[in-house]
């Protein structure tokens, strides 16, 4: 029989036991019944005491594996954790960085389009005076080549006679 059927049964003995006379609180129980139920608690109590201290010592133990294994998820995820906030600092350093260098970048482009655009001016500048000093030497040269004719034709320029040019 179960311990804990045991008690209930000495529990229902004593409450139904005689009273004693001029008394609620005593009672009259057969001594000899009471004994033997007690020693037969007795008995069945270590087996019951070392299930239940068996009982537990494996809760403790799956209490312990439970708290081991919170422990390594917790760990795991502040190192996860820790990773992607490491990662994250580096995107962010590597956004800041491209960024420096592509603004670096287009200040640079800017100045060597600024150079560029001064040096082809200067070129046609500079062409732009020769291209006048020559048309100029070029009109001169017209105006010359005008004069000579006109000369030529009213000069008294006889047929056949030549005479050597100006220039």
């Amino acid at each position: 029989m179960d311990p804990l059927d045991r008690i209930d049964e000495l529990i229902s003995l004593i409450e139904t036991a005689r009273a004693m006379p001029m008394s609620r609180a005593n009672c009259v129980v057969d001594r000899g019944q009471m004994i033997g139920l007690l020693h037969e608690l007795r008995d069945d109590m270590p087996t019951e005491l070392r299930r239940a201290v068996a009982l537990l010592e494996e809760r403790d133990k799956i209490m312990d594996a439970g708290r081991r294994e919170a422990e390594r998820i917790i760990a795991e995820g502040e190192a996860e954790h820790a990773r992607l906030v490491s990662i994250n600092e580096i995107v962010v350093s590597a956004e800041h960085e491209s960024a420096r260098i592509v603004g670096e970048a287009r200040a640079e482009a800017q100045r060597l389009r600024e150079e560029v655009d001064d040096y082809v001016d200067t070129a046609l500048a500079n062409f732009e005076q020769l291209l006048t000093r020559s048309l100029a030497s070029i009109e001169r040269g017209r105006d010359k080549m005008h004069a000579l004719r006109e000369m030529g034709s009213y000069g008294g320029q006889e047929a056949g006679e030549e005479r050597p040019l100006p220039f």
